[in-house]
């Protein structure tokens, strides 16, 4: 009875990972390069050094697409840091905490396009009428109820809101939002921002300019309890 181990049959991935380990392998047996079957191009046969030119040219062209989606994430993020600036700056203009819920809302709105607006306080404010866009319920408030995780965690949440957050935010205007991103201010409430289009805001989307918008607004806010 033969108890010697069977022999495994070398496969096309192993002989492809020792060429890889031992790239001098052609040059130690040139004459296996007259016999390789390389990739046709241009209906002939293409010499070994011409298709790794070309594999590298291949690489190379990839690599420069790939920078140039760099540069132009790097250029969009350059614009929204100059907008946040702004914003910032905005703020620290305000003479009443009214104005400052005012340029929140005409800053989200207009200089960032977006759809429907709103902000949501647990206290009244001095000198700012009703208005559609301004939300003022206790944190306690039977409303909030489901944004209470959402507070918990105070994190930025972007993607699609279920129906009751949909209904306490935007009323009659629930069916319309399709995406939002809700934006905590610490103590003091919410931003929300809704969108008609479903794939304006979703979770993959980065929060940083969110995290900085928020801070603005307590920071703003905070500036006239301390007079």
């Amino acid at each position: 009875m033969n108890d010697m181990p069977a022999k495994r049959e070398l496969g096309a991935l192993d002989v492809a990972a020792y060429l890889r380990r031992h790239s001098e392998f052609l040059s130690e047996f040139p004459e296996l390069a007259l016999v390789l079957k390389l990739p046709r191009q241009l209906g002939s046969t293409t010499s070994l050094a011409s298709y790794q030119l070309e594999v590298l040219r291949d690489k190379n062209r990839a690599l420069m697409r790939r920078m140039h989606e760099l540069v132009a994430i790097a250029s969009e993020n350059e614009q929204l840091m100059a907008r946040v600036h702004a914003f910032t700056l905005s703020l620290m203009r305000a003479t009443s905490p009214a104005e400052v819920l005012r340029r929140v809302a005409a800053t989200l709105n207009e200089d960032l396009h977006s759809d429907l607006v709103r902000i949501v306080l647990s206290t009244e404010v001095p000198e700012q009428e009703a208005t559609d866009w301004l939300i003022v319920a206790a944190l306690d408030h039977p409303g909030l109820r489901p944004f209470q995780e959402f507070f918990a965690k105070g994190e930025p949440l972007c993607g699609r809101l279920d129906e009751e957050k949909l209904q306490f935010l935007f009323g009659h205007r629930a069916a319309d939002v399709r995406s939002a991103v809700l934006i905590p201010i610490p103590q003091r409430g919410l931003v929300a921002v809704g969108s008609l289009d479903a794939n304006r805001f979703h979770p993959g989307m980065g929060t940083m300019f969110l995290k900085l918008i928020a801070e603005a607004v307590a920071a703003a806010l905070q500036r006239f309890e301390a007079r």
